[in-house]
């Protein structure tokens, strides 16, 4: 695979940030227009450090930068302002603003870039440290690259259940950023779904029981010989059977940057809850997934050529589509470290 360098990338073209999660293209947000008299510049990553500031519209046409709000009486309404982005700030500060509108909303997709794998690593640098999964193929010469691909011979792809990455570590990823590589000419849509709406919709009853509740978590059966991935036509390329992962975290956590509360079980990798067997734990867990793939709290990202998108694991369950059997399908991530999770 070729990739192009330049000291400039791209322009961050639509760069997009849902409150809840980010729209799916062809929504109500591909047609919203800038509000009278903004101004919003176009943003740069410089290749070698990883950092990202304005461009002056000298050099590159403009482009959009559109914030979703969450209508919190109205989990699924929509509403959008466009936010300018100041010329004056710094690398540094538009980096900083970048941040918070993920923590803040869950998600967001930054459109038509060309970003090396050394840019893509340098940039997820600037968020802090990088976590290597050890079981999905690393992409030949970047080991801090997990390379999530699928054949066009495949049936069975990376992902395809609701989860969030890395709940099974002792300290959990804070994020993950995947850019897309090589795209099926349809189909291929990652879902997210905002676990601060989950909680939030849940009775004052049912919020005070799972506050007081920690679970397990694990990726044994997943990954290990005789584990999901060893029944499917990707068994060959995951590494990493002989580990044992086991982690327990509060059922409930509240988010260190925005304090909100969130919950923080997942399908893929939550067994049981702490000092229950998982007879007894299975109704509840079941009742929690159903409610937090509910449609009100989810949305659709459409991948595109150049696509990146950084996501909050702590506050965010996504799934990757399987609905374009017989065309290849590559993503390049990078798991950003996380911090210890606390009730």
């Amino acid at each position: 695979m070729k990739f192009k360098t330049s000291l400039l990338t791209r322009s961050l073209l639509s760069l997009t940030v849902g409150a809840a999660l980010v729209a799916s293209a062809g929504s109500a947000l591909a047609q919203a227009k800038p509000l009278a008299g903004q101004t919003v510049k176009m943003m740069w990553i410089d290749p070698l450090t990883g950092l990202m500031g304005p461009v002056g519209t000298n050099q590159y046409k403009s482009w959009q930068f559109f914030q979703e709000k969450f209508n919190a009486s109205n989990p699924a309404g929509v509403k959008f302002d466009v936010i300018a982005v100041d010329n004056k700030l710094s690398p540094t500060e538009s980096l900083n603003a970048l941040k918070q509108a993920v923590f803040q909303n869950g998600v967001a997709v930054l459109r038509d870039q060309e970003l090396t794998p050394e840019q893509h690593i340098a940039f997820a640098k600037r968020w802090g440290g990088i976590d290597v999964n050890p079981f999905f193929p690393t992409n030949s010469g970047w080991p801090e690259i997990a390379e999530v691909r699928k054949a066009e011979d495949q049936k069975d792809n990376i992902g395809g259940g609701w989860h969030t990455d890395h709940s099974f570590d002792q300290i959990p990823a804070m994020g993950s950023i995947l850019v897309a590589r090589e795209l099926p000419p349809v189909g291929g849509d990652t879902l997210f779904s905002s676990m601060g709406a989950a909680f939030d919709s849940l009775s004052d009853g049912l919020k005070q029981t799972l506050s007081g509740l920690r679970a397990v978590h694990t990726a044994d059966h997943i990954y290990q010989p005789g584990g999901y991935y060893s029944n499917t036509d990707l068994a060959g390329e995951m590494t990493g059977q002989e580990l044992s992962t086991r982690a327990v975290h509060p059922v409930v956590i509240r988010h260190p940057v925005t304090g909100r509360r969130l919950l923080y079980v997942n399908g893929a990798f939550t067994t049981h809850f702490e000092g229950w067997t998982r007879e007894e734990s299975l109704p509840l867990l079941t009742y929690l997934s159903q409610l937090g793939s509910r449609e009100d709290f989810r949305c659709r990202v459409e991948w595109k050529p150049g696509s990146v998108a950084i996501w909050d694991n702590r506050a965010t369950w996504h799934l990757a589509e399987n609905d374009y059997h017989g065309h290849r399908r590559v993503m390049h991530r990078i798991t950003l470290t996380g911090d210890p999770l606390a009730a």
